[in-house]
């Protein structure tokens, strides 16, 4: 608080810097706006116990989808005690992390939002890590653009500990993560600001993003450092950076335990909004961190399942190459992905799927998702645009290469878990095999291409895909599903 003349004290409040700038400044136009986003995500899936979100923060001309798909998945309803905004500095270096401690309120054009100075004072209190530097808040743009969103999606926001990190050494990262870590509990909620790959290519930018975005669903710190590493040692032209916010990342990945799954929601850069000039471009992911309760169930709600019995018409078969190929097509001319409204209960039920590109009969890339969380049409629309431009075992797809392509979906039951290979059925089913934040999948038509037992076949998915070695699946959740293949 601030004393005034007549002895009385007032609030202080942090202005909107980037209002007009990185935002609409007007309120009326920044609702619609920030309301428009998050209806662009209306239909996904909600999850009551999001641990934290990683997010974007350029302008929401570039990066407000990305960001609106993380701000959507949180409930409302939700009653957090205290959101704890992390990002990095871009207006000065100090060795550490600076909290925001002298201020009651920051301001946006839709109100003003609480910060819970007792908090902020107490990690200051807590380890000399922490400190208060003015300069790295007073117009640092990557925490005062997630407010309208907070304020949109939530209403009522709760009181934020604004936290700025600027410093590389790990030791650090880690004290600030151990500092935090008491508060990362089911009351609060943790906000992770960062761009990611800057001014690359736009194929360069989908490669490098997406080494960096699988390396953080994993959950894994070591691999996301690794990741770092490797794309800057690559000799990437323009490549300044991988992730603007790695040393928040890195705090955030030191608080995670096999408690949490880091699941990857969107990515898209730059060149997806405006493709005037795909030379120099800036990469977006969002990321939700969830709860373990709530990954577990995440598979096997029963109103979110397919029957095993679940069955696809040929006319529903073709829509769905329909939608795969249209997806890639404008993924290449710089269009953004529309699906029509369709009150086909079939392509909006919710399961899996995997896309799988062959090109002269050799794999050109394979990507797919097992949430029971998003219509299927939606769900072959993305993993066709990440087959062809995110798996990290190829080069982009390129326009010339469109007509030699061959789509081949698999559509996924759910996933049942299993506790012996005996429940295992070779050619039928595809295997799942997780441990902690390792985890690996064989399509069942996998088993059609290699002439393995089934404990070949889980050898190799334990060793190849999960990274836990040969016998790493004896240990190890094991689960299997069916998939209609066409």
């Amino acid at each position: 608080m601030m004393n005034t003349s007549n002895g009385q004290t007032r609030p202080v409040v942090r202005p909107a810097t980037q209002a007009g700038r990185f935002y609409d400044g007007n309120a009326q136009r920044l609702s619609h706006e920030v309301d428009s986003l998050l209806a662009l995500h209306a239909n996904e899936k909600q999850y009551n116990d999001v641990a934290a979100l990683i997010v974007p923060h350029a302008g929401y001309y570039f990066s407000g989808n990305v960001a609106a798909s993380a701000y959507a998945k949180l409930n409302p309803e939700k009653p957090y005690k205290r959101i704890f905004l992390i990002g990095p500095s871009h207006q000065e270096w100090f060795d550490g992390a600076s909290v925001n401690s002298a201020v009651d309120y920051y301001a946006t054009p839709l109100g003003e939002v609480k910060v819970d100075r007792e908090t902020a004072r107490k990690l200051i209190e807590t380890d000399s890590v922490f400190v208060y530097r003015p300069k790295a808040h007073d117009r640092e743009h990557c925490l005062e653009v997630q407010l309208p969103f907070l304020q949109r999606r939530l209403g009522n926001v709760p009181p934020i500990v604004p936290i700025i990190i600027s410093t590389n050494d790990f030791q650090k990262l880690s004290r600030i993560a151990e500092v935090l870590k008491s508060w990362f509990n089911e009351e609060n909620l943790f906000v992770i600001s960062s761009d990611f790959s800057h001014y690359p290519s736009y194929e360069d930018a989908c490669k490098v993003d997406a080494l960096t975005g699988e390396a953080i669903e994993s959950g894994d710190v070591e691999q996301f450092i690794s990741a770092l590493e490797t794309n800057a040692t690559r000799g990437i032209a323009n490549l300044a950076t991988s992730a603007c916010g790695e040393f928040p990342i890195i705090s955030l990945m030191l608080m995670l335990d096999n408690q949490y799954k880091v699941k990857h929601l969107m990515y898209q850069n730059s060149g997806d909004i405006d493709d005037y000039d795909r030379s120099r471009v800036v990469g977006y992911h969002s990321f939700v961190v969830l709860r373990s309760e709530t990954a577990i169930t995440e598979r096997s709600t029963p109103d979110a399942q397919l029957s095993t019995e679940f069955l696809l018409p040929d006319e529903d078969k073709r829509v769905l190459k329909e939608i795969a190929f249209q997806s890639i097509k404008d993924s290449l001319n710089g269009k953004s992905v529309h699906l029509q409204n369709t009150s086909n209960p079939i392509l909006n039920q919710k399961c899996g799927a995997f896309v799988s590109l062959y090109k002269h009969g050799r794999l050109r890339g394979c990507i797919g998702h097992f949430g029971e969380d998003i219509p299927l049409q939606k769900v072959v629309a993305k993993m066709a645009r990440a087959a062809a431009f995110e798996d990290p075992r190829f080069p982009p797809l390129r326009q010339n290469e469109l007509d030699d392509v061959k789509i081949e979906i698999s559509v996924l039951t759910p996933m049942r878990r299993i506790q012996s290979l005996d429940e295992f059925e070779l050619h039928r089913h595809g295997i799942y095999i997780r441990k902690g934040y390792r985890s690996g999948t064989f399509l069942p038509q996998v088993a059609d291409e290699v002439n393995w037992t089934k404990e070949e076949f889980v050898g190799h998915c334990s060793q190849d895909k999960a990274g836990l070695g040969w016998n790493g699946w004896r240990d190890a959740e094991l689960y299997v599903y069916e998939a209609i293949v066409f």
